[in-house]
């Protein structure tokens, strides 16, 4: 009998994610995240009319907060 095993694709599993989408990873409020985004402390890349976060970009912020804690 063989097993078979689906993955749901997770926000961390693509490349860009929506405003909606990366302010979930990060735990903060979509208002929250698009405020990050305009004041350019998280890169937002635009695709045509859309906006989208690089999953790098996320982690970059991220590291950038924990460096300056230190």
């Amino acid at each position: 009998m063989a097993v078979t095993t689906q993955r749901k694709e997770t926000d961390m599993d693509k490349l860009l994610l929506t405003a909606r989408e990366a302010a979930r990873v990060l735990g903060i409020s979509q208002t929250k995240m698009y405020e990050l985004i305009i004041r350019r402390e998280v890169v937002g890349v635009k695709i045509g009319a859309c906006r989208r976060i690089p999953v790098e970009a996320l982690r970059a912020y991220v590291a950038a907060l924990a460096e300056d804690a230190a």
